[in-house]
């Protein structure tokens, strides 16, 4: 029997130096080019498929039996990664090839960006065929210079690690070496001693003009603490997430969480480099300088969004037995209101920008943090199902109300005559769902170290409080082909590689 693990990554801002960071970018276009090639093998094979199936069907062959006909397997991780040996080159000794100057970063660089692109072919066709739940995924697409991200990932023996604290401020990489840490790497050591961890691997990126390094460890899975007193007696705290707050509790308005409005706070500055940057010319260095600004100006926001988020949740985390949530659809709630030609939508602008609060307030990682959180700290998440009338229904007498306007901040009941906060409200009965149903929550939450309750199309695997929707097929299997999207024994409805 295998024993049960569990991962954890450990995030830190770097200051490398000129040399290291001459390195990082190196290993970073390594990988990108890795990728590429493996994803252009991959491609090509799939093209003279595709070829070979459209010259059969011209003579006459119907596509049933072209399909037949036709094998032109796709190249496996195995199979590129051993062309590539051969054909790589090598300019220490004078011989051309691929890449000649593999010898100058990690091989890891090459081995983990030719696997992400086997592992990018495998999802779109899981997806496909509909093995795959969630989300449609697009056609594989190759990595541009300037547009994707800078990222590589970068492993190493565990049983001779050479990815290891050099110190508590320092990190030492393969073929990079010793790199400064912004911050102490205190918590990475006290977590693989009591946990007796691994590092198996480090993802060095870029973020504006910021270098990090995720620190990933596998280490034995552990029993989740237990609440201590001061949760146990704090018990259940209800939260409603929002615009003007942007977390409302159940205990009262004054324990709430404002809304710091981060994208909102930094507007005047990213329009101002917006317009800088449009009044450049493309490819030059002036245009090069004004890119890196807004990028930077968009890293912050993000960086600030996310502290926040940290903190509000480590502290509900910390402080509470159970924490309660919706289950919000935040895609559903962010859809544009734009409409069609045929029927054009209404209050479109004030849409916009209501969509763009949301996603500026950050539903989906707050809930995230939550889930893995609790974990930590011994407590406890219950998803309130989405249908749940939060809003609507009196936290006094429990009577609902058929409508309420989005204007309507201030929840007056008809039945009893109480007068409460809209979003206190909603906390309240949130709250009061969970405590009056806690065994219909799940109790292993979402994104923690354990398998999730929702799958990737939203549809629950337990069930929650008030009961949750089915997942539905994407197609019906026993209908015809044309009926869903192209399927892998279809070839001629494959979409165009871009």
């Amino acid at each position: 029997m295998t024993e049960a693990v569990q991962f954890r990554a450990f995030r830190f801002a770097l200051d490398p130096t000129d040399a290291q960071r001459q390195n990082l970018v190196r290993h970073v276009g390594a990988a990108r080019w890795a990728f590429n090639h493996a994803l252009a093998c991959k491609v090509a094979a799939h093209q003279e498929w595709r070829g070979q199936i459209a010259e059969l069907t011209e003579a006459g062959v119907s596509e049933a039996d072209a399909r037949l006909q036709v094998k032109v397997p796709i190249p496996t991780l195995r199979a590129i990664q051993f062309r590539l040996n051969r054909a790589k080159g090598d300019d220490r000794t004078g011989q051309d090839g691929l890449c000649p100057w593999w010898h100058e970063v990690s091989t890891y660089a090459f081995q983990s960006a030719l696997a992400d692109a086997d592992t990018a072919w495998k999802n779109w066709l899981a997806s496909l065929s509909g093995d795959r739940a969630g989300r449609r995924i697009g056609y594989p697409r190759f990595k541009k210079k300037g547009r994707s991200r800078d990222s590589v990932r970068l492993h190493h023996d565990v049983k001779r690690p050479t990815i290891r604290l050099d110190g508590y401020r320092r990190l030492l990489v393969p073929r990079i070496g010793s790199i400064r840490l912004h911050e102490s790497g205190k918590r990475l050591t006290r977590y693989l001693t009591r946990s007796a961890g691994r590092i198996q691997s480090v993802t060095l990126s870029r973020r504006g003009r910021r270098w990090y390094a995720s620190v990933l460890v596998k280490a034995p899975a552990i029993a989740s603490p237990l609440p201590n007193r001061t949760q146990r007696i704090a018990g259940t705290v209800g939260v409603d997430l929002g615009i003007a707050r942007l977390a409302t509790l159940s205990t009262g308005i004054e324990t709430s969480y404002p809304n710091p409005r981060h994208l909102a706070g930094a507007g005047r500055r990213l329009a101002r480099a917006q317009r800088a940057l449009s009044r450049t010319q493309k490819g030059s260095k002036r245009r090069a300088k004004a890119r890196a600004r807004v990028a930077e100006l968009h890293h912050l926001v993000a960086e600030r969004r996310a502290g926040t988020l940290h903190q509000i949740t480590k502290h509900l985390a910390v402080k509470f037995e159970t924490v309660a949530i919706e289950d919000l659809n935040v895609s559903g709630m962010t859809r544009s209101a734009r409409g069609t030609i045929d029927q054009p939508g209404r209050n479109v602008r004030q849409k916009s920008g209501l969509n763009r609060a949301i996603m500026d307030a950050g539903f989906g990682e707050f809930r995230r943090q939550l889930a893995y959180k609790t974990i930590w700290y011994g407590s406890r998440l219950a998803v309130v199902d989405r249908f749940y009338p939060s809003s609507k229904t009196c936290s006094t007498c429990g009577a609902v109300k058929p409508k309420l306007s989005l204007t309507e901040r201030t929840y007056r009941c008809d039945q009893c005559g109480a007068v409460i906060d809209r979003d206190q409200n909603a906390a309240i009965n949130i709250a009061t769902a969970a405590v009056a149903a806690p065994d219909a929550v799940p109790a292993v939450p979402v994104a923690g170290d354990r398998p999730e309750t929702l799958n990737a199309r939203r549809a629950h695997e337990r069930p929650t409080l008030t009961g949750g929707q089915r997942a539905l097929k994407r197609e019906d299997p026993e209908g015809p082909i044309q009926s869903g999207p192209p399927r892998r024994s279809n070839p001629a409805a494959l979409p165009q590689p871009v």
